[in-house]
């Protein structure tokens, strides 16, 4: 049975820093390609990084660019969105989707095989 489990999301100030890791039983580190969506309340799903199976790869929403880095942690079997520069519009349930599916569309959520839970991302004032 595949399940992602996410950790570290959290309460923080404008302007501050959270890292969000995921890592996911079930499955074949390298085989499928993993994504960070986020939905806040009364908004759609947002897609907020993705890195290939590989690696080699990394996409970023435009809200994030420049603030958030997707990565790999080979040694752990593990996915992390460090994401800097916090802001109030950051605030929403953060979720990892790994996609095994060749080619890999980053940015649909519907093309995703599985999900996590979600994490509460909450930045303040």
């Amino acid at each position: 049975q595949v399940q992602l489990v996410e950790s570290g999301g959290g309460s923080v100030q404008a302007g501050g820093s959270l890292r969000l890791s995921c890592t996911a039983s079930g499955l074949t580190f390298g085989t499928y390609a993993m994504g960070w969506f986020r939905q806040a309340p009364g908004k759609e799903r947002e897609f907020v990084a993705g890195i290939s199976r590989a690696g080699g790869t990394t996409f970023y929403g435009d809200s994030v660019k420049g603030r958030f880095t997707i990565s790999r942690d080979i040694v752990n079997s593990a996915h992390h969105l460090q994401m800097n520069i916090l802001q109030l519009e950051d605030t929403a349930v953060y979720y990892c989707a790994a996609d095994l599916s060749n080619p890999w569309y980053y940015y649909r959520s519907d093309r995703y095989d599985y999900w996590s839970r979600g994490t509460q991302v909450t930045v303040s004032s």
